[in-house]
């Protein structure tokens, strides 16, 4: 294991083999988001983007909670004048879509794996940060909420737009409106999680499932992503053309060669990340 400096307590990063895991680390808060947290994911994302020795990302939590989403505490005492407010409308604005940016869109558009590995509560902001990774996986205690409406929130970190594209509309409004929890296995059936790791050492697994992708062709995945982000919004011709774009690139790789030439030689292959 090698230690990542984040730069901050409330985010503890570190490296097991080459998946490399942060962690929010306000367990008293059960994770709730602090300004320090903004600023480490800010740094760490386009950082890790760019280490050789890693090839994926989890994301968790301490103490048994994955993250609350915004300090409820924090807030009251904003409203309650015991803490200072954003100084205008627009400043409040600025703030937030560079954080959702730093954040939520640098996630979705990372370009090696992320995976959210949830362990109790995912909650508003958390759980649209879970959302933008790229797979995500529970354990039996998951619980998941969008509970902005709750707390008179609209929500943030784009968890409209993600849970829109997971579930369908329909059952989005209801989440959001309802601000309702649902537990793993319900997770599960609407596709919120991949899969629930059923394990008495929980992080110790979601390391694991993560580690498949971090040893896995980097580049083909990179483009992988690409393309379906990609298909989200472009029409037929432009995916198609991207498509090949993507893999002419891929053809070329050592990961590519090795791949085939393990295939017909019945190996498990080795890639390299090239």
């Amino acid at each position: 294991m090698t230690k990542i400096e984040t730069g901050t307590e409330v985010m503890l990063g570190r490296r097991e083999g080459r998946v490399a895991v942060l962690t929010f680390n306000r367990p008293e808060a059960r994770n709730a988001l602090h300004p320090d947290t903004y600023a480490a994911l800010e740094h760490l994302l386009p950082t890790l983007a760019e280490d050789a020795d890693v090839g994926a990302v989890m994301l968790t939590g301490a103490g048994g909670a994955f993250c609350a989403g915004g300090d409820v505490k924090g807030m009251n005492a904003r409203n309650s004048g015991k803490a200072p407010l954003p100084t205008s409308l627009e400043s409040a604005v600025d703030n937030l879509r560079a954080r959702q940016r730093s954040v939520s869109a640098a996630l979705h558009n990372f370009p090696k794996v992320t995976v959210a590995a949830i362990d109790g509560a995912a909650a508003g902001a958390g759980l649209s940060i879970a959302l933008a990774c790229d797979l995500r996986v529970g354990s039996p205690q998951a619980i998941f909420t969008t509970a902005f409406a709750r707390v008179g929130f609209s929500g943030d970190f784009g968890g409209s737009w993600f849970l829109t594209q997971l579930v369908g509309a329909a059952k989005a409004r209801e989440l959001y409106l309802t601000a309702d929890r649902f537990n793993a296995e319900q997770a599960l059936s609407l596709q919120v999680v991949n899969e629930i790791l059923d394990d008495a050492d929980f992080e110790s697994a979601a390391v694991a499932y993560t580690a498949r992708f971090a040893e896995g062709p980097l580049v083909a995945q990179r483009y992988i992503k690409e393309n379906l982000n990609r298909a989200l919004t472009a029409d037929l011709l432009t995916c198609l053309d991207g498509e090949a774009v993507a893999m002419s690139r891929c053809r070329s790789t050592d990961d590519h060669k090795e791949a085939v030439a393990a295939f017909v030689e019945k190996r498990t292959p080795t890639f390299n990340g090239r």
